[in-house]
């Protein structure tokens, strides 16, 4: 989406973030109970949720704002189940940790700007962030159509998509992305040295990142999106 659809909202390159709030790392304002987003991701949220609910969807955040502890945590105990429990290569393993799940530093629930949602009004068994939960017959098979249709008049649209072209990250049919805020924050991110940043932490795996890694991580894992976030 053009930012110019949002009059007055300045352009990216109008618009800078520090490293540690791109990082995940500072104290940011976050808004909504149970939602935690940014202040205008948050009153967007609440009235496309509002919206939704005329039309029998319940929109229930199952992630928002996620700090870079949050996801060292995360990363760091898929990478122990993989390397200790499979007895894959480290990198090996670090390749099917980021099928689904970013390195620290690099999330975009960093930002306080993305989301990753469900149909409060459906249930279902087991995990809840599976694409063919959302694939027709699927119980948020509702969800996904009425997001298709609105999500983008409230400024949210679907981050990783099914483009079968598309690299990086598979297809996230849950997660949507707060475009006037973070398509300036990507822009603000892309500044930054990514490959210094990542070689000043100290996390498991990472001492396995070389600059070629994050090279192609960076063109195919944080770029490789869906181009109304660009």
């Amino acid at each position: 989406m053009a930012l110019g659809l949002f009059p007055g909202w300045p352009s990216p390159q109008e618009r800078d973030f520090s490293t540690n709030e791109l990082m995940g790392k500072a104290n940011i304002p976050l808004y909504g109970e149970d939602i935690n987003l940014r202040k205008e991701a948050c009153e967007a949220f609440v009235a496309m949720k509002k919206a939704a609910y005329q039309d029998g969807i319940n929109i229930k955040i199952v992630s928002s704002y996620r700090s870079f502890e949050r996801q060292q945590a995360i990363f760091e105990r898929k990478y122990l189940a993989y390397t200790e429990d499979e007895e894959m290569a480290p990198l090996d393993a670090v390749d099917r940790i980021i099928e689904y799940s970013t390195i620290p530093g690099t999330s975009r629930h960093h930002w306080g700007t993305d989301i990753d949602i469900t149909d409060g009004y459906r249930k279902t068994e087991g995990d809840v962030l599976v694409a063919e939960k959302f694939d027709a017959g699927g119980p948020f098979e509702g969800l996904k159509k009425w997001m298709d249709e609105h999500a983008a008049e409230y400024g949210y649209h679907i981050v990783y998509t099914d483009n079968p072209k598309r690299r990086g990250f598979k297809y996230e049919p849950w997660h949507y992305s707060y475009a006037p805020l973070s398509i300036p924050m990507l822009a603000s991110f892309r500044r930054k040295n990514i490959l210094q940043l990542l070689q000043k932490e100290d996390f498991l795996g990472s001492e396995h990142f070389t600059a070629g890694f994050v090279k192609s991580y960076i063109q195919n894992h944080i770029l490789d999106i869906n181009p109304a976030l660009l």
